[in-house]
């Protein structure tokens, strides 16, 4: 099939690429001209494992190309998939201004393309309120007679492993309002379920709502074992032990429920706001989701509160080392990162701060170009005070705790991933605070 990717950003060069890799032939369309020359080079601009490598290959098979021609881009597709930014505005709501625009767009390409041509399926693939693909097709209805179809396909990519959720997926779902339209979407994801995994075709609304839902969900599993592990605190319990007899029972099951800092990136934090939003917008509270974000946001501070204690609110003098940048490890996304904001904390208390992150660094220097670069992970600890652990790399996992103590003297990490174990760090002689566990002092003894 000739598809068309309107936007290169995280969705819109996955599913572009990984459509391309099944071999269709793929347009991906951007107004950024920089980014554009960038893709023709076979450069990725985000950082996301094996997708240089998979547009290398596609591209040199004449399956995916780049243009800021808009005509050219949507004169070519029978399928145009819109997967534009859709970032919150103040009160959590979604902005559709680029969503709406692209619209705009479809339907002058149309009406210059003319009625010869067979209707073009246009699918909103970009995480939108519920109505809002019903508010495209009806935009570009105004603005053209020719026919068309409209869809929405909710993504359900994780940063990290987006490639291989596209090319095996949990499931497919698609919303459509005509036959054609659900035949056209079959027909494209028949082979990435070869597996049995199902393709749900339903209507457009309820596909819109599965993407809120499952996130909604998704959030609310994290916040609510941060919420026990603060509880476990409190009353002497262990998160872990916790954790293990609880996700035994399968109705349960142990995904998403790991404590630590609490989700960030682009999804779980705008997601869970939209869902607010369009119950306030329709007079209705969402009462549970609105908790689920509170609960996550406090969830830094209840962590900052562990460093404040060791050190007090002014850190004048103090040099922190942070493992760890990027929302989550395998990405080099930082929006809504837990290190950036314990980060800005950390620099408003008056400490100097040295990071290190696999991949994040240099959104990092965009970001906060307070905060020093590091050349390694033991590089970031000299001269500190005390490690901060953010992110949960592989290879934060099992360090040479002698290096670390040579280079660190103090011996005072605050791990935000409970990576280590609580006798490991007893045995090394550190003092060890972690989420949702006893602290473990210089002087500890675990028995």
């Amino acid at each position: 099939m000739k598809l068309t990717m309107v936007g290169t950003g995280y969705v819109g060069l996955v599913t572009g690429a990984c459509f391309a890799e099944t071999g269709n032939d793929v347009i991906c369309l951007d107004v950024d001209q920089a980014k554009i020359e960038m893709l023709r080079r076979g450069e990725s601009p985000i950082y996301e494992p094996g997708l240089s490598e998979m547009i290398l290959r596609n591209a040199a098979a004449n399956r995916l190309a780049f243009t800021t021609d808009k005509l050219a881009a949507y004169r070519h597709a029978d399928i145009v998939f819109i997967c534009v930014g859709t970032p919150s505005d103040e009160d959590g709501s979604a902005d559709l201004q680029y969503v709406l625009r692209v619209a705009s767009d479809i339907a002058d390409a149309i009406n210059e393309i003319g009625s010869g041509a067979p209707p073009k399926t246009i699918v909103v693939k970009s995480t939108v309120p519920v109505g809002t693909s019903h508010q495209v097709r009806d935009l570009i209805a105004s603005r053209t007679t020719i026919p068309f179809h409209i869809a929405d396909n909710p993504e359900f990519l994780k940063e990290g492993d987006a490639i291989n959720d596209f090319m095996k997926p949990d499931r497919v779902v698609c919303g459509v309002e005509t036959e054609h339209a659900g035949r056209v979407m079959r027909e494209l994801y028949d082979p990435f379920v070869r597996q049995g995994n199902p393709i749900y075709v339903m209507d457009v609304r309820s596909a819109e709502m599965v993407k809120y839902a499952s996130n909604a969900m998704l959030a609310c599993k994290i916040s609510f074992i941060n919420e026990m592990a603060n509880l476990c605190e409190r009353y002497g319990a262990n998160i872990t032990s916790v954790r293990e007899g609880m996700c035994a029972d399968k109705r349960i099951g142990n995904q998403f429920l790991y404590p630590g800092l609490g989700y960030g990136g682009s999804c779980f934090p705008k997601d869970t706001l939209a869902v607010v939003s369009m119950g306030r917008a329709i007079g209705f509270d969402c009462e549970l989701n609105a908790a689920v974000h509170r609960v996550n946001q406090a969830q830094r501070s209840h962590f900052w509160a562990k460093i404040e204690g060791a050190f007090g609110r002014d850190l004048t003098g103090k040099r922190l080392a942070f493992w760890g940048v990027a929302f989550k490890p395998r990405t080099d996304d930082i929006r809504e990162a837990p290190a950036i904001s314990l980060m800005k904390r950390a620099l408003a208390a008056g400490a100097k701060v040295r990071a290190f992150d696999p991949v994040a660094l240099e959104n990092l220097g965009k970001d906060l170009p307070q905060a020093e670069h590091a050349a390694d992970m033991y590089d970031a600890l000299e001269g500190a005070d005390a490690l901060v652990i953010a992110t949960e790399w592989n290879e934060f996992r099992t360090p040479d705790f002698g290096r670390v103590a040579k280079l660190m003297p103090s011996r005072l990490i605050f791990d935000g991933r409970n990576l280590f174990r609580r006798e490991t760090m007893a045995g090394h002689g550190f003092a060890y605070y972690s989420v949702g566990r006893a602290a473990v002092t210089h002087s500890a003894n675990l028995g």
